[in-house]
């Protein structure tokens, strides 16, 4: 029965760690917002807890987590258009993230899917993961915007309306300007896996965002399910932001390995598995992609 249960929760936060959904934390929509939004927020980004030009938001209300970053990315904007309105790269970012096992492009024009397949942190066998099949809708790319989005009506464990949005805008320095939306529904058998999740082995996990002040007077970092989207919010800025820096298909190792060394700047929230069997998990699982 405990096996059972933990099975249980362990399918359902594959799912919630890498499946975005639900209504957006922020509708954007056009340059002019995003600029807009860059403006608001570009003070918070020479101090911050990161380290870096960073942004992080995040809520929760009736069912629905979502988290968005917003954050400045060394690369011009016709570089990171060219390559994120592509749908096959949208499968080499997230094959970055722990949970992800298996991507691939299906079909084409507006019948174009994301084929990918969730499991746990270790190497495990494609018949034990799960398949999402992701709808890609076609991006919308002008000289001073990009917009792409990821969707999937439902899955396992009662969760549902997946969504992944990216956009994007260039800035007079040569760099640009992103958002990246995660966002998901759920329903009462994945709220209660994730409520044994995080009354147990992930009872001592916490996200970015602080809170009230503890005993000692120091600020509390939030747990719980905010913590949990917030955390897997950071993961896909990092793998985009990975793949940025090393785009082709020479430098997947760089890639792999910048991934995991970003996530350990982070380790009290992101830390889950060791460097070499993260290395060897993905090597292996990009192999398996070739045989599919």
């Amino acid at each position: 029965m405990q096996n059972a249960l933990l099975r249980r929760v362990g399918l359902c936060l594959c799912l919630l760690l890498l499946l975005p959904v639900a209504a957006w934390a922020q509708q954007l929509g056009s340059a002019a917002a995003l600029q807009a939004k860059f403006n608001a927020v570009q003070s918070q980004f020479d101090k911050n807890a990161f380290g870096r030009p960073l942004v992080l938001e995040s809520s929760e209300a009736s069912g629905q987590l979502s988290g968005d970053i917003f954050a400045l990315v060394d690369h011009p904007f016709e570089q990171v258009s060219a390559s994120l309105s592509k749908p096959a790269v949208w499968c080499d970012v997230l094959m970055l993230h722990l949970n992800t096992k298996y991507c691939a492009v299906r079909g084409g024009g507006a019948a174009t899917t994301l084929a990918v397949s969730v499991g746990r942190k270790f190497d495990q066998p494609l018949s034990d993961a799960q398949r999402i099949d992701f709808v890609w809708q076609p991006a919308t790319v002008s000289a001073d915007y990009l917009s792409v989005r990821l969707s999937a009506d439902k899955g396992p464990l009662s969760t549902r309306d997946y969504r992944i949005e990216f956009e994007a805008t260039p800035l007079p320095n040569g760099k640009t300007f992103i958002h990246m939306a995660y966002a998901y529904a759920y329903g009462t058998a994945a709220r209660m896996a994730m409520q044994g999740y995080l009354a147990t082995i992930g009872s001592d996990k916490v996200g970015f965002s602080t809170k009230d002040k503890d005993g000692s007077g120091q600020p509390e970092l939030v747990g719980g399910v905010r913590g949990v989207v917030e955390r897997n919010t950071m993961r896909y800025y990092l793998a985009i932001d990975s793949y940025l820096d090393a785009p082709a298909e020479a430098q997947l190792q760089k890639r792999l390995a910048q991934w995991f060394d970003s996530t350990e700047r982070y380790a009290r929230q992101l830390h889950e598995v060791d460097r070499s069997d993260y290395l060897d998990m993905k090597r292996n699982e990009y192999k398996r992609l070739k045989t599919q």
